[in-house]
């Protein structure tokens, strides 16, 4: 006769299989957690989600650089502070009538006043019919950009191209436009999208932001 006392009738055995299992499913999900966690950093710090490439973007050497204010040349820094190729002319006049172009384009998301302004003056006046007008128009453009000179160097590059865009957006400009603010505001404009059009074209950046009028006549 044994003397181990016999189990209650009707009482269940402990199951500590159950409590094992559940432990065991607990580490799991905490394991994928972890790993799902550790993916995501890496993905993101290798570039392939967030903002990779935007960060690519930002560091390619071939693209003009934002300017510095702090990096302005200055008219009274030996007297070239509008850039290369009569740039001061342009920066004088641009100076007068820079409240006219506030509403140009600026670096996305960035104010321009924070930036350097290189101004670089046209040589040549443009000569050109108004739309189904008798009337021609004779202005001189100076232009003005927040990035280094390479904007600038697009320009010269690709002036004859330039020059036919500038003479094109004149000749479809309506006579009355000519001769209110607003419409030499609208063809301010017209002509930083014409410009910005061929060099986006031939070099794949724009980059000017304003266009000045250092002679405007209408005859």
């Amino acid at each position: 006769m044994s003397d181990k006392p016999e189990a209650p009738e009707g009482a269940k055995p402990k199951k500590k299989g159950g409590i094992i299992k559940l432990v065991v499913i607990v580490v799991v999900l905490l394991a994928l957690v972890g790993g799902g966690v550790g993916a995501g950093l890496y993905a993101a710090s290798s570039g392939l989600i967030g903002g990779g490439g935007h960060k690519e973007e930002a560091e390619d050497p071939n693209k003009p650089k934002l300017v510095p204010k702090s990096e302005e040349k200055r008219a009274d820094a030996g007297g070239e502070g509008g850039g290369e190729g009569g740039g001061g002319g342009g920066g004088e006049e641009g100076g007068e009538k820079a409240d006219e172009g506030e509403h140009l384009p600026t670096p996305k998301g960035r104010n321009g006043d924070d930036y350097a302004s290189n101004y670089f003056t046209m040589e040549k006046e443009f000569t050109s019919n108004l739309k189904e007008s008798t009337h021609f128009i004779q202005v001189g453009i100076a232009v003005s950009t927040p990035y280094d000179d390479r904007v600038i160097g697009n320009l010269k590059t690709h002036e004859i191209a330039v020059r036919s865009a500038i003479l094109m957006a004149l000749a479809n400009t309506d006579e009355e436009a000519v001769f209110t603010q607003t419409g030499k505001e609208a063809l301010q404009q017209q002509l930083v999208q014409a410009i910005n059009g061929v060099l986006k074209q031939k070099e794949g950046f724009g980059g000017i932001s304003n266009v000045y009028f250092t002679n405007f006549v209408v005859q």
